[in-house]
């Protein structure tokens, strides 16, 4: 059973870009999705085809709706839900402020040696 339409904070909860349906909700309330410029409410039924613009700062994403759902799917089925279209200067900026913050540590380096904070320590002032 194919579904013709289904409400926007329905289909960005079951694609995965919100977490929970309330977020989903909440950010079409606070005019954090758009579709052709113009922001929605999260009752807004969307079609095949659309293109939905979802602000997450500093970025705002574009995904184009290929299918419609209303049950939540496992990460490895998205891609035949949805299609991410985001230009890449957007993801650029993303990328520009992961490098700024430049304090994080390597997934799965544990805790800094006692030399490690030292020069920590010496490079921040402190």
């Amino acid at each position: 059973m194919a579904l013709d339409s289904v409400r926007i904070d329905k289909w960005l909860w079951a694609v995965r870009v919100y977490k929970t349906r309330s977020q989903a909700s909440e950010a079409c309330r606070k005019g954090r999705v758009e579709i052709d410029g113009v922001s929605v409410k999260p009752s807004r039924e969307i079609k095949r085809g659309e293109v939905i613009k979802v602000r997450k700062n500093p970025v705002t994403y574009h995904y184009k709706a290929l299918e419609l759902s209303e049950k939540r799917m496992g990460a490895k089925l998205v891609p035949e839900y949805m299609e991410d279209i985001t230009p890449a200067e957007n993801l650029e900026v993303l990328e520009m402020q992961n490098l700024m913050s430049g304090t994080g540590r390597n997934k799965g380096k544990g805790r800094p040696t006692k030399k490690e904070r030292r020069d920590i320590d010496r490079l921040f002032g402190d």
